[in-house]
């Protein structure tokens, strides 16, 4: 495949991690006995990865989407194993450390993105693909510079840093973008983020097409990565929209991002490496809010679709899915009863976020507000707890849950382990308990390609 030289400085300044590297090795004893064989079958062969990242999710969210949907959903006949999400500075990770791991096998501290605990860049499996001659794609529901993506282009001590990020993956010449975010590529004379520099004109200089609506997207299939063309597709000046609130916009659905993205990158005919991205899931999960939650994952199974759909077709192509860890705290059955609704949630048609936007100064309206976005009557006590609540929109989240009898411990992170599903040749390589730093190991494997961080 042509590739064209960046045109961007990259930079990586030195992070100190007070107590670095203490978690990792409190863990590492038991990480490394009965390590899994990497290599998978060789005479299997594998041109693409894609590679499927539903932020947030574990087996809590797995259970209670499967009974939200009334089925199993298309991941289930899929599951391999388990990996484990530790970050190098703390037994519960952020996902810039998670995202880290996930894209070049390093553990490394909470906020950093791109460098190992001393700040030394490490190389990403989306970079080695690059050198193999393949084509890369990044593909999010958040800003593409979020902590996620970045972690697979950028390498910078800070992951709020997200107009460094963005020059870093200009630099990286990743084929496909598509996200939200433009105002980290645009000057500050324009409203936007970088200082002076206007990096939408300087990505047209280097080869990229540039669209901002989904019907640019759908017409921008024409785009030949063998002749060096690319395709940045920036539809929001911050995140996307929740997938329940993106209808009445110009925004794509992740499915349509993730069909556009596999059908440019498919012209390679040296093979691709794609990561997706459904960001949203873990804002959910941070809101404890369950319709937002099931309905973004319900937004990722159809990608996911898309995904398994070409592999069928392709045969070479491994497809990954793996959260980066789990968010909220979610349970399967609450408040002492023994039962779970989560498909009570169906019928609410907005986040808590945005039913609390809609609430006026003194909140007399509460009961107007959810009746009319959701199936359930409130009670005056219901009420009287979202008027008098410090944040409205978490008072809507419980009283939303509390019906659908889901649970929540947390408004962060937790540490548990994280389900791995992985379809096509090699996939049984996955197998087992694994470290989140094994995820790119097994795949750089089965690609052929060198993946060779210490």
């Amino acid at each position: 495949m042509l590739k064209k030289l960046g045109v961007f400085t990259m930079s990586a300044g030195l992070i100190l991690g007070a107590g670095a590297g203490c978690v990792q090795s409190e863990a590492q004893q038991g990480d490394e006995k009965g390590k899994p064989d990497h290599a998978g079958p060789p005479q299997e062969k594998v041109e693409n990865v894609i590679y499927m990242i539903p932020d947030g999710f574990n087996t809590d969210y797995a259970t209670s989407y499967r009974w939200y949907k009334g089925e199993d959903a298309i991941w289930d006949k899929h599951l391999k194993g388990l990996h484990k999400t530790y970050s190098d500075d703390s037994r519960v990770t952020d996902s810039a450390a998670a995202g880290t791991a996930m894209a070049t096998g390093v553990k490394t501290n909470n906020g950093t993105v791109g460098l190992d605990d001393e700040g030394n860049e490490v190389e990403t499996i989306l970079e080695a693909s690059e050198d193999k001659g393949k084509s890369t794609g990044l593909v999010a529901t958040s800003t593409i510079t979020h902590a996620t993506p970045a972690a697979f282009a950028s390498h910078v001590e800070s992951r709020d840093n997200q107009p460094e990020i963005a020059r870093h993956m200009l630099d990286n010449d990743v084929d496909v973008m598509l996200g939200g975010g433009r105002d980290f590529f645009l000057p500050q004379s324009e409203g936007g983020e970088q200082q002076e520099e206007n990096l939408l004109e300087q990505a047209e200089e280097a080869g990229y097409k540039d669209v901002e609506t989904r019907d640019g997207l759908l017409e921008a299939g024409e785009i030949d990565v063998e002749e060096g063309e690319k395709l940045l597709g920036l539809f929001a000046v911050g995140p996307l929209n929740p997938e329940m609130e993106r209808e009445n916009t110009e925004q794509p659905s992740l499915s349509e991002m993730t069909e556009q993205a596999i059908n440019v990158l498919d012209k390679d005919q040296d093979g691709f490496f794609l990561m997706v991205e459904g960001s949203q899931i873990d804002w959910a999960g941070h809101d404890n809010d369950p319709t937002w939650a099931f309905k973004d994952t319900e937004a990722f199974e159809k990608a996911v679709e898309q995904a398994i759909a070409f592999a069928e077709k392709d045969g070479n192509t491994l497809v990954v899915i793996a959260g980066d860890h789990e968010t909220g705290g979610m349970t399967a059955g609450s408040n002492g009863e023994y039962d779970t609704k989560p498909e009570l949630v169906k019928d609410v048609t907005a986040t808590g976020a945005a039913m609390a936007e809609e609430l006026n100064e003194n909140r007399s309206n509460v009961k107007e507000v959810l009746e009319s976005h959701t199936p359930f009557d409130l009670t005056e006590e219901d009420v009287e707890k979202i008027q008098e609540s410090e944040e409205p929109k978490f008072a809507i989240n419980q009283f939303v849950s509390d019906k659908a009898l889901i649970g929540w411990t947390s408004t962060g992170h937790t540490g548990v382990d994280i389900p791995v599903y992985a379809y096509g040749p090699q996939s049984e390589a996955f197998s087992g308990i694994i470290d989140n730093t094994d995820l790119p190991k097994i795949m750089s494997k089965a690609m052929k390609i060198n993946l060779e961080n210490k």
